[in-house]
């Protein structure tokens, strides 16, 4: 069982910086592909950013150049580092572990709020 915790949601100016964390359990946490999404009221949920076991990343055409992910596997730690915030921002951010096809886990959300 595979468990996820975010962290790092909160409220931000536009173009200002926000850094989530995603902390996993488990021994083969390293071998996941991991990704953020995130989601609005009455919207679906949207990948942000994955990143591979190997560590290679893809990221929504809207962050990039603006958002960073990345992993530490020692600390089974996944980050997405958010700069240029815009308010189109603004949504609950997930972390996600990807195992296989129907084997996937979800962490609890954090609110990433970008306003003025």
């Amino acid at each position: 069982q595979v468990q996820l915790v975010e962290s790092g949601g909160g409220l931000v100016q536009p173009g200002g910086s926000l850094r989530l964390s995603c902390l996993g359990s488990g021994s083969t946490f390293s071998i996941y592909t991991m990704g953020w999404y995130r989601q609005v009221p009455g919207k679906q949920r949207e990948l942000v950013a994955g990143i591979t076991s190997g560590a290679r990343t893809n990221y929504a055409d809207s962050v990039k150049g603006r958002f960073t992910i990345s992993r530490d596997n020692t600390k089974n730690t996944v980050y997405l580092q958010m700069n240029k915030l815009k308010p189109e921002d603004t949504a609950v951010y997930y972390c996600n572990a990807y195992i296989t096809f129907a084997n996937e886990y979800w962490g609890q959300g954090t609110q990433v709020t970008v306003s003025s």
